[in-house]
């Protein structure tokens, strides 16, 4: 199956000159869905890792689903004022500014081996911002991994310390 059969090109979104690549298409189809996340299964199920953390909102459908195959936790990374306990945090940036994701401070203990992932690398900032919470824990990224790799943005430059996977480049 070539799940690149399923990612939609949306021009102009989500503002002028950007091709934007829509994932829900590989998501509404089961066949697909169930596909993407048994590809990610078989690449981690025997890699010791202890919980997969994921950035809202498109992160958590594939780290939930990808935590609840291979039968671990799964922590949810939020924006400000979005999770009920105590947290910490981490700013990159973007285009136009900065952005901050945060997470539980007590999510990972010391030594607990980490899965990142998102649904698509593009500029690196996201993960690069959850990579330093999960050192700050004293966690171990294990791997940071994507569905979708936009490539030509030269996104794995900024989380070039870190193992990278995608199942999908452009």
């Amino acid at each position: 199956m070539d799940l690149k059969d399923y990612i939609r090109d949306i021009p102009n979104f989500p503002k002028e000159g950007i091709l934007f690549k829509d994932i829900t298409p590989l998501w509404q189809n089961k066949v697909s869905f169930k596909e993407s996340i048994q590809l990610l299964k078989e690449r981690y199920k025997n890699q010791h890792i202890d919980l997969i953390i994921a950035a809202e909102s498109r992160g958590f459908i594939v780290g939930a689903a990808l935590a609840n195959a291979l039968e671990i936790g799964f922590i949810p990374v939020r924006k400000p004022g979005k999770l009920p306990y105590k947290t910490i945090s981490a700013s990159y940036e973007l285009e136009y500014g900065t952005d901050t994701l945060t997470m539980h401070e007590d999510a990972i203990s010391e030594k607990q081996n980490i899965l990142i992932i998102d649904d698509l690398l593009a500029t690196g900032g996201t993960a690069k911002a959850m990579a330093k919470m999960v050192e700050q824990l004293k966690g171990i990224v294990v791997e940071i991994a994507f569905i979708v790799e936009l490539t030509f943005l030269n996104g794995r430059n900024k989380i070039n310390d870190y193992n990278v996977f995608s199942l999908i480049q452009y």
